[in-house]
């Protein structure tokens, strides 16, 4: 069911991890010995096809702001919306422990508020899927990208028919 905001429906939103996911840990930079040899792993055409997915983008990382400064430039993405994670509570961190949950999770629950969304990391699990299917109102797709190789043309694909299917 679509969220919707003043009578328009709102597209789904995309949270999108950086390390592992943007920043592939596989492959070794082509990067000289004067730059940021772990910026240099960031594909700068991977921005365009973000920007071309029918969704919000939105900054899932602990990079934070930083993620507007760093990544988003060196890919040709705008300033997106940014989720801040929260100190947890000891109960929660128990409680994820205990279901292995990934400490992310919780939080995008909560930020998407109902909302359709798209989870982009590396480290996402079964643990998570089962999680959210059961805590979250809304369509979820949790896509796990293989943090050798960061987002390819394959995950490109899963994304676009999940999304057009929103």
């Amino acid at each position: 069911m679509a969220a919707y905001r003043a009578g328009a429906v709102m597209r789904p939103l995309l949270f999108l991890d950086i390390d592992g996911t943007l920043i592939p840990f596989g492959r070794t930079a082509q990067a000289d010995a004067a730059s940021d040899s772990y910026l240099a792993r960031l594909d700068p055409r991977t921005g365009r096809r973000l920007a071309a997915l029918p969704c919000e983008l939105v900054w899932a990382t602990t990079w934070e702001d930083a993620a507007n400064t760093e990544a988003a430039p060196r890919i040709g993405l705008p300033p997106l919306p940014v989720v801040h994670w929260p100190e947890p509570s000891v109960e929660s961190e128990l409680e994820d422990r205990w279901f292995g949950l990934h400490w992310k999770a919780r939080t995008l629950v909560a930020w998407a508020a109902g909302r359709s969304f798209v989870w982009v990391d590396d480290e996402i699990t079964a643990a998570d899927r089962e999680w959210v299917a059961a805590n979250h109102p809304g369509r979820a797709l949790l896509h796990r990208v293989d943090a050798a190789q960061g987002l390819t043309a394959a995950d490109f694909e899963a994304l676009e028919a999940w999304l057009s299917g929103t």
